[in-house]
C-alpha cells in the first residue's frame, strides 16, 4: 500500500485488497461495477478513519460499500503528512488525532458524495424502489437511483461512550452532522474501528 503525502484527499491511491492501488476515479468505477453486478441488493456506503498513537501519526481512511446481507468491499487511503507539516500545524495528542480523523472523513465523504451523485445520476428516495429492504428504518433511508439502490448517510468515528474518548463524542458527532452526514460511534463504527484500524 502506498502512503500519500498530498493534501488533496482525492489525489494519490486507494488500496483495494482485490484490485491493488487505485486512483479515485477508478474507485468510483469499482463502486459502479460492484453495484451493477447485483442491483437487486440495497447498498450502504460509509466512510471512516483511524490513526495510531504516535508522535508521527498517519491516517488510514476507509470507504466501505456494504451489500446488505451479502458482504462488501472497501477502499483505503493512507494519509501520511511530512514532518514539517506535523510540526507546524499539529500538536500531537490523542484529541487532535481524533479531530483530524473526523476532518479527513468529512472531506472524503463530501467529495465522494458529490462524485457519486454526478456519476450515478440524480437521486430519488430509496423507499420508492420496491427492492428497498422493508426492515430498514425510515431514518436510514436516503437517496437511490433506479439502477443504484444505495444510501450514503453515515460517517464512522473512532469514539464511544466508554473510555477516554467519551468526552469527545458530542464534539465529533456535531462536526459530522455539520457536514451533512449522520455519525456512528463505537461499537457501531466498524469502518473506523475495524477496517481502518487494521492498517494503522
Amino acid at each position: 500500500m502506498q502512503e500519500d503525502t498530498s493534501k488533496d484527499i482525492k489525489n494519490g491511491h486507494f488500496f483495494s485488497p482485490s484490485k491493488g492501488n487505485l486512483e479515485f476515479k477508478e474507485v468510483i468505477k469499482e463502486i459502479f461495477n460492484y453495484i451493477q453486478e447485483q442491483p437487486e441488493f440495497f447498498y450502504d456506503i460509509v466512510v471512516g478513519c483511524d490513526s495510531p498513537s504516535s508522535d508521527k501519526p498517519f491516517f488510514p481512511i476507509a470507504i466501505v460499500v456494504l451489500r446488505t446481507g451479502a458482504g462488501g468491499r472497501f477502499f483505503l487511503k493512507k494519509m501520511h503528512y511530512p514532518d514539517a507539516y506535523l510540526k507546524r500545524f499539529m500538536h500531537i495528542n490523542w484529541k487532535n488525532r481524533i479531530l483530524q480523523e473526523v476532518y479527513l472523513s468529512c472531506e472524503l465523504a463530501l467529495s465522494l458524495r458529490e462524485t457519486l451523485e454526478k456519476e450515478f445520476g440524480p437521486g430519488r428516495k430509496a423507499t420508492e424502489d420496491p427492492r428497498f429492504p422493508k426492515n430498514i428504518s425510515n431514518e436510514n433511508r436516503d437517496k437511490a437511483t433506479p439502477n443504484f439502490n444505495y444510501q450514503f448517510q453515515y460517517i464512522h468515528a473512532d469514539v464511544g461512550e466508554q473510555g477516554k474518548t467519551k468526552e469527545m463524542v458530542k464534539e465529533v458527532t456535531g462536526l459530522i452532522r455539520a457536514n451533512g452526514f449522520e455519525p456512528r460511534i463505537k461499537p457501531m463504527s466498524f469502518a473506523a474501528s475495524v477496517v481502518a484500524d487494521r492498517y494503522t
